[in-house]
This record gives structure tokens, sequence and C-alpha cells, in this order.
């Protein structure tokens, strides 16, 4: 994020500021609308799982606003582009998913001209060939400040080369997508399945999206002499918050198993995923919280050139975090896609309340909006 992180005082597990106004918004939601038809996920979760006529979606918005996620002093708009459509493709695949279409809302300002808004869709587009996803529509609309709102749909059967025989091809179609299923069943993974027991992991270091925006500021403050670029890490880690990666095979191989050469089919026993995309910290009190499990975590695998503050509270990683029954599973699954090693860091606990790294108190931080409880 562009604006400074905002720390979030320790909370015994317990939702705060834009956490606590979701959850409001969704009771109303609720209240009016009715809640979610068994087996289906509504709001509370990184994306939301609906029966379609056919088949079952995966559903999810994200926003990158000017001024508040990003910074065009320090990025281009192709990197804003990119960072919106990543953000959201990323919720897919928290939930095991494989995005499919995009619709793109863009607000800009009267000054922009149609080459900076051919600039922004070109990091769109070169998003959507990297996640294999395609925009089929949106909008265009004149507003005070530039940002780019996505929404993707996707998927939890197999496509193409990857086709799953468990699955024959179906969508899901039997209304029943969310927690845990049995053979020929479609489901998601969500954040609310973690068990006391399950060991935690996350896909990859963290702190480097953040580090990366230290890295931008400090060269925008302090440019360096002319022709000089960043050098190595600095540049790595500013490419890094300029262009971030969604793992999608990671969340699509820890809930669909291994079919390898090692094993026909082998479960990962993975109960809950979530994305890094707003620190690890407050992302773990997220799943922990619609778990009703404790964490307890033994380390923070923190990207070179990067603090472990930056780690727990940067954001913006869009590593997966994993909890799982079966450790020795995910790992060899992981190993049978060519993926990286998954990192273990923690397990859940039977103490609901519990929040702790290394053995003392792990502080709720990250970034969350700051929405005024009150007018």
């Amino acid at each position: 994020m562009a604006s400074p992180k905002i720390p979030i005082a320790p909370g015994g597990g317990q939702a705060a500021g834009e956490d606590a106004s979701i959850n409001r918004i969704r009771k109303t939601l609720e209240t009016r609308n009715g809640a979610a038809p068994e087996g289906q996920i509504w709001l509370g979760d990184d994306a939301a799982v609906v029966s379609a006529p056919g088949g079952g979606l995966v559903l999810t918005t994200d926003a990158v606003v000017d001024g508040v996620h990003v910074d065009l002093d320090l990025v281009t708009l192709s990197d804003l582009g990119w960072k919106a459509l990543t953000a959201a493709v990323s919720d897919i695949g928290a939930m095991g998913g494989r995005p499919l279409w995009a619709l793109s809302t863009v607000g800009f300002p009267p000054e922009m001209g149609s080459e900076d808004l051919e600039e922004l869709f070109t990091g769109i587009a070169e998003a959507c060939e990297r996640f294999n996803c395609r925009v089929v529509g949106g909008d265009l609309t004149v507003a005070p400040r530039l940002f780019a709102s996505i929404c993707v749909v996707g998927t939890l059967a197999a496509l193409g080369h990857d086709a799953d025989p468990r699955h024959d091809g179906d969508l899901g179609s039997d209304g029943d997508l969310g927690g845990e299923g049995g053979p020929g069943q479609i489901r998601a993974v969500t954040r609310s399945g973690a068990r006391p027991g399950d060991q935690l992991f996350v896909t990859g270091p963290l702190g480097g999206s953040a580090a990366g925006l230290r890295v931008l500021r400090a060269a925008a403050s302090n440019p360096p002499r002319s022709g000089r670029a960043l050098a190595a890490p600095e540049s790595t880690l500013a490419d890094l918050y300029r262009r971030p990666v969604a793992r999608l095979e990671e969340g699509w191989a820890a809930r669909v198993g291994s079919q390898g050469p090692r094993a026909l089919v082998r479960s990962t026993g993975v109960s809950a995923m979530i994305d890094v995309s707003d620190g690890l910290s407050i992302d773990l009190f997220r799943l922990a919280e619609a778990s009703s499990v404790g964490v307890r975590l033994f380390d923070v695998p923190v990207r070179e050139g990067a603090s472990e503050v930056e780690a727990l509270g940067g954001g913006e990683d869009y590593e997966l975090v994993v909890a799982t029954s079966d450790p020795e599973a995910l790992v060899e699954v992981f190993a049978d896609a060519d993926l990286r090693t998954p990192i273990h860091i923690g397990e859940c606990t039977d103490d609901p309340l519990e929040r702790s790294l290394r053995g003392e108190s792990l502080v709720r931080q990250g970034w969350e909006h700051p929405i005024a409880s009150e007018r």
C-alpha cells in the first residue's frame, strides 16, 4: 500500500475498524435479503461461492485507488492495472479456484487522456495473460480520483489439461460448494475450516512488497545519480511491490491434491486458506476468528531485504496461508506440482483467544481502512 500501514492494537481476537464494519454490513444484508443457502458462501471469506445453472462459480471484487493503495509518483499506470487484477484473482486462489473472466470499472479524473487509460488497461491485460483470465466487460466513468475496481468470476472445476476425473467436469451443480466434501464434490477451501492441531504453512517468504514500497519511497526522496538504476536486491523488492504475483497454482494444488507420478490421488488435508493481502498478522487473526481456533506461530519467513515488521504487517505479498492436518502430504503435493516447498510457520490451537509468536503475544497489525464507528 502506498499509504502508511495502520497498526491495529491487540484485541484478543476481536474484529476492529474495517472488519467490524464488514460484519455490520453482512448482518444488515442478511436481515433484509436472507443468509446464504446451505452449501454456498457469501460475505465473510476471500471470495463468494454460489450455485448457478449448470455449475458453481467463485466471485470476488477488489479495488485500487490512487493515493490509498498506490502512489503514482512511485508506480506506473500499468502497474496500477496489474495490481488491481492481481488483488482480485488472489482471492480466487485463496478459495482453491481458478479465474475465468473479469469485469473492470475504472474511474478517472478529467485530465486523464486516452493514452493514460490505454496504459492502465495494458497492465490489466498483462496480469490477465499471466493468470489466464479475460476481461469481458466493464465501465468507464469520470471521477475525482483515479481508481480501478475489478470483479473476477472463477471456478472450482478442473480446466483443460489438468481435468480431474474425480470431478467429471462438473462445476459443482450439486449446490454444495463449501466446506468438506466427499468424492465427486467440488468444494472451496474457506478461511473458516481450520481445526485445533492443524499445522500452518505459508507458500513463500513475506514482507517483500512493503520493503519494495520502502525502497521506492527512499529512491524518490534521494534520487540516484543520473543513469543509475536501483541495485539488487532493491530492484527485486521494488518489483514485488509494483507487480505482485497471485499464488493460483499453490491454491489449486492445496485444494485438489496430487495426481502426479508419486500418487494417483492424494489429499493435502487442507482445512483452511487465506491470502496475505493485508499482512500476515491481521490475516491470521481473520482465519483464526472465522475458524474459532487459536494461532501459535513458531517463526515468520522474511523476504531478503525486508524486516519482520514488514512481513507481519506490510501486506500485498499475496502468498497463501494454509492450514492442514497432513503436513507431509501438503509438502509432497507441492513437490509433485513443481511448486516451492511450503514453509511451516505454526499451528492452530484449541484456545480460540491464543495469538502468539515464539511464546509472546502476537500483535494484530496490518492494513485496515479507517472507518469511523459513528457519524
